[in-house]
């Protein structure tokens, strides 16, 4: 009951955020605790540092939640969680890499459209396609985006980019 429950509750939220709802992004938010705590629940590791930011913490964390329960249900255990200066100025950018199969370079960009799942991963892992949409509603509600790219050695990087505060 607990999955449709989580179901239900990303599609209130993707609904929520369509439709424009007022959500506040500006409260301070301590990063490396968020980061933290998400990764202590999946036992992931975090790596680098970064002052707190501005934003919802509500939704930050449910896209990182979102972010690492994707790798380790598509990877296992190797993930890796991670904060770090990004090359575009001014933005920061919270990183989760696995070790999974990768998605394909022509998947990278539709995996985060709505209801979208790449073929056969839905018969293998489940899921309805929600949760990568509601990242990128979430990254962009905070000014920021969301990508794919290879993780070098094999696997994927799912990279939020956030502005600095």
């Amino acid at each position: 009951m607990s999955e449709l429950d989580a179901l239900v509750e990303e599609v209130l939220l993707s609904s929520r955020l369509d439709a424009g709802a007022a959500v506040e992004v500006r409260d301070r938010i301590d990063l490396m605790a968020l980061l933290a705590e998400e990764g202590a629940r999946l036992a992931v590791p975090l790596q680098g540092d970064h002052p707190p930011i501005l934003g919802n913490e509500r939704l930050l964390r449910r896209a990182v939640r979102n972010l690492l329960e994707n790798a380790r249900r598509y990877a296992g255990e190797e993930v890796l969680l991670q904060v770090q200066p990004s090359s575009a100025p001014g933005f920061v950018e919270i990183r989760v890499c696995d070790r999974g199969p990768g998605v394909p370079e022509d998947q990278r960009e539709k995996i985060f459209e709505p209801f979208y799942r790449m073929p056969g991963h839905a018969e293998r892992e489940g899921g309805v396609g929600l949760g990568l949409s509601l990242v990128k509603q979430i990254a962009q509600r905070h000014q920021g985006t969301v990508f794919c790219e290879p993780n070098p050695g094999g696997g994927s990087c799912f990279v939020i980019r956030l502005p600095r505060a």
